[in-house]
């Protein structure tokens, strides 16, 4: 079982949770979520995820990435105007968020 933040992910049923509400994820949400939950606090390349959830080494500029992962944010009620969970940086990855930053 992976847990981040209030993020469970059980990937021998391939249930997740975020708090006590169970979440369905199609199985490539899941795998993008598992693929950034495997490693919390690290940038995760996008070259990274394709070969991890879509197992292609061939990047294209596509917005495959982006629009499961504005599915998968919706889900998991991240804002993706303010995320807390799962951020983007520019030009390097994604990261899932070991802890919310704190409110200014």
């Amino acid at each position: 079982m992976l847990a981040v933040q209030d993020v469970r992910l059980d990937p021998t049923t391939r249930r997740v949770w975020r708090g006590e509400r169970e979440l369905k994820l199609s199985r490539k949400e899941f795998q993008l979520l598992h693929a950034l939950m495997a490693r919390p606090g690290d940038i995760v390349t996008r070259g990274e995820l394709m070969a991890d959830v879509w197992q292609t080494s061939f990047y294209t500029n596509s917005k495959t990435i982006d629009v499961h992962l504005g599915w998968l944010r919706r889900k998991l009620d991240d804002d993706p105007r303010r995320p807390t969970l799962i951020t983007t940086h520019r030009g390097r990855g994604l990261r899932f968020e070991v802890a919310q930053p704190v409110a200014s």
